[in-house]
């Protein structure tokens, strides 16, 4: 009997010892008591002293046993959800709390419809985030303002909230942040002219807010940018050419801005695919600067104020798939040929004179 109770004991203690540490199992009951998860059942798991023992959407650090990721996801495939029949649904607030759990890592509280209120300012204490994922939520307020001390930060998405206040000065400071999404906001200001400090970005979309001012022409010293989305702000003065030299960007957004001056015809040969200058100011003539470097599954000039003719090299680009110059002031016959002879007469109406295939022939 004896025995029995030593080992019991002996198990007891090592139990303790791999779990989580008080204070990690404190704040996280903290973090689940601001939130509301009526359907699911999510946090039915979260008892027992051990958080890093099947407490859901919790995982530890091996080796410390603390907190590192905490991965709560309102649209999953885990058999939770399967067997829910349901998307996820939340409501409350995401605690202060979480910032006492001093070794997290990753903190992905994502599309669960209806947590409101801000993203604590004390998130920016936690100096080993790499992930920062709360897309699909309503909050609302700033992104903190010393968001740029999380040196490792990787990921930054917020999207799809409610946030306002200023576009924060110290993000260029993220030195390791790759994916940056802060689309369908009310963020406002402009973005900084060091934008281009963001040396490690791959992408960054920021569209559907309330940007103001220039396109910084620092952006094009961001070597790795494949994906730039300024779409649907109020973005106003003229488009650096250099963002036709960088070596990796294959989408660029504008629309929806009041962008103006002329296409830089660095961007018509360049490695960019699907270019969407849409719903601008823009004027002056479309480049004629195609060639075979030219490959464009989109290309959106439309409801703008060019002018003048459709270039004749655009028949020499390798493919263009998608075409709209609807809504300008440009005249004279719509050359023949490829890319021409697939495209509905919808991307060439509401101009000055075009005339041609799909349209009325010339006279």
């Amino acid at each position: 009997m004896g025995s029995f109770l030593y080992i019991a004991i002996l198990v007891g203690i090592i139990s303790a010892v791999h779990a989580c540490p008080p204070s990690d199992r404190a704040a996280l009951l903290a973090f689940r008591a601001a939130l509301n998860e009526p359907h699911l059942g999510i946090f039915n798991s979260w008892q027992g002293y051990d958080c890093c023992h099947e407490w859901y959407g919790v995982s530890c650090d091996p080796i410390t046993h603390k907190v590192a990721d905490i991965n709560l996801r309102g649209e999953s495939e885990d058999p939770l959800f399967e067997k829910a029949h349901r998307t996820g649904y939340m409501t409350g607030t995401i605690s202060p709390a979480i910032c006492n759990l001093e070794r997290l890592s990753s903190l992905t509280i994502a599309d669960w419809q209806g947590i409101t209120g801000p993203i604590p300012s004390c998130v920016t204490s936690l100096p080993f985030l790499r992930i920062i994922d709360l897309v699909g939520n309503k909050l609302t307020g700033p992104i903190p303002s010393d968001i740029g001390r999380l040196s490792r930060l990787t990921v930054l998405n917020v999207a799809e909230n409610r946030l306002s206040g200023w576009f924060p000065r110290s993000l260029t400071n993220l030195s390791s942040l790759m994916h940056l999404d802060l689309r369908n906001n009310s963020i406002y200001g402009t973005l900084p002219t060091n934008f281009g400090k963001l040396r490690m970005l791959s992408r960054a979309l920021l569209s559907r807010n309330r940007l103001t001012g220039r396109i910084p022409y620092s952006i094009s010293y961001i070597y790795r940018l494949s994906d730039l989305d300024l779409s649907l702000n109020k973005l106003s003065g003229s488009i650096p050419p250099s963002l036709g030299n960088m070596h990796v960007l294959a989408t660029l957004n504008l629309d929806g801005n009041n962008i103006s001056g002329t296409i830089p015809p660095s961007l018509i040969n360049s490695r960019i695919n699907i270019l969407n200058l849409s719903k601008n100011a823009i004027e002056g003539y479309i480049p004629d600067s195609f060639n075979e470097r030219s490959y464009f599954m989109v290309m959106d000039l439309s409801h703008n104020k060019l002018k003048g003719r459709i270039p004749k090299s655009m028949s020499s680009a390798t493919f263009i798939g998608h075409l709209d110059v609807s809504h300008n002031h440009l005249c004279g016959q719509i050359p023949a040929g490829s890319p021409f002879d697939h495209l509905e007469a919808s991307s060439f109406t509401y101009n000055d004179c075009l005339c041609g295939k799909p349209l009325k022939p010339c006279h």
